[in-house]
């Protein structure tokens, strides 16, 4: 059984959200695998998590960095965790089948785009049917977390 929580963007989209919980991931000495929508997503990963903040520092790397094993944070557009992560960070509406092989995954989606949320909702209901452990929250007007529901 998998932690899920499910994030619903509304206030800050992934540029801001994704390295603000990628450090708290990081800060916890856990590794993550991103998992993305394509290879042109993950190379934006690639530049965000570079450049995201002047005074942080995010390590990560793709299957083209090498090392895959040594990555903290990977960045994926396929199904896999060489890095022995206990972390999935799922993007784009990713639904990946290998979830169960993780103690937690991150769901975010953006809820200001209606069917990011209804494959969101689809997501929910085929985790919760699976058994997983689910949460969900949402951003508040002040761009802080709420929960909102657990499952």
């Amino acid at each position: 059984m998998t932690d899920i929580a499910f994030y619903h963007l509304v206030r800050r989209g992934v540029d801001e959200t994704l390295p603000a919980l990628l450090e708290k991931v990081w800060d916890r000495g856990l590794r993550a695998v991103v998992l993305a929508g394509s290879p042109e997503r993950v190379e934006a990963l690639d530049s965000l998590l570079w450049t995201y903040r002047r005074e942080s520092f995010l390590p990560h790397g793709a299957r083209r960095d090498g090392h895959l094993a040594e990555q903290p944070i990977y960045l994926a557009d396929a199904e896999e965790n060489p890095n022995g992560a206990g972390v999935l960070v799922t993007l784009d509406g990713a639904s990946p089948e290998f979830v169960a092989g993780f103690s937690r995954c991150l769901d975010l989606f953006d809820g200001n785009d209606p069917a990011a949320l209804a494959a969101a909702r689809q997501r929910w209901k085929a985790a919760k049917a699976a058994g997983h452990k689910l949460t969900y929250w949402q951003q508040s007007e002040s761009g802080q977390w709420e929960e909102k529901s657990a499952g």
